[in-house]
C-alpha cells in the first residue's frame, strides 16, 4: 500500500502572494481546507509544507502553501503533484478503496486466469471503471490491450488489497 495519497496537481500560479491553482484529484476538494501537512512532488524533488489557506473557484482550489511567498517561487512547481500521508486520508466505507491501492492489482477471472493488472480507474459518475492492461500475442510479439471492467457487483466479485488481487466475473461482451 502506498504511504502517500495524491490529492491534487498544481496547474498554475494565482495572484502576487505565491498562491497556486490546484486541480483536485480527490473525491472531496474541500480537503484542502481540512489538511495541514502536504508533500509537493516534482520529478526531481519533494517539499514538505503546510496549507496556509484554500478557497475554490469553478473546478479548482486556490491554495496558499507556507513554502511559497511569490509567484516566481510557485511557478517552479507547475505540474507538481500534491500528496498527503495515508493517516490523513478520508476514512473509507466498506467496499471503498483508494485508487492508489487498486493500481497494480492483478485481475483474475473466476477460473483463476490472470487477465492483467489495473492501470487506471475511471470515475464516470454512474460507477467507476477499472482499466486493466494485458499483454496480447500478435505477429510482432506482445502488444498491450485494455479491458474496461465496470465496478458493479455483477462484475467485480472480490477485491483483496492485501494480496493485490481482484476477482472478476466477465460479463458477456466485455472482452469483444
Amino acid at each position: 500500500m502506498e504511504q502517500f495519497l495524491r490529492i491534487g496537481v498544481i496547474t498554475s500560479t494565482h495572484g502576487i502572494k505565491g498562491e497556486v491553482k490546484v486541480f483536485p484529484t480527490t473525491d472531496s476538494p474541500k480537503r484542502f481546507r481540512e489538511v495541514k501537512d502536504v508533500v509537493i512532488k516534482t520529478e526531481t524533488k519533494e517539499i514538505r509544507t503546510e496549507v496556509a489557506g484554500a478557497r475554490f473557484f469553478k473546478n479548482l482550489a486556490i491554495v496558499q502553501f507556507t513554502c511559497f511567498s511569490s509567484p516566481e517561487e510557485a511557478a517552479k512547481y507547475t505540474g507538481a503533484e500534491i500528496y498527503i500521508d495515508r493517516k490523513d486520508g478520508q476514512p473509507l466505507e466498506e467496499g471503498e478503496y483508494y485508487i492508489a491501492d487498486l493500481i497494480g492489482c492483478i485481475v483474475k477471472d473466476e477460473d483463476g486466469n490472470q487477465l492483467g493488472t489495473v492501470r487506471d480507474v475511471l470515475q464516470t459518475g454512474a460507477n467507476d471503471v477499472y482499466v486493466v492492461g494485458c499483454g496480447v500475442p500478435d505477429a510482432k510479439g506482445m502488444r498491450e490491450k485494455e479491458i474496461l471492467l465496470p465496478v458493479i457487483k455483477d462484475c467485480i466479485k472480490q477485491v483483496d488489497i492485501e494480496k493485490g488481487e481482484i476477482l472478476v466475473h466477465i460479463l458477456p461482451g466485455l472482452l469483444d
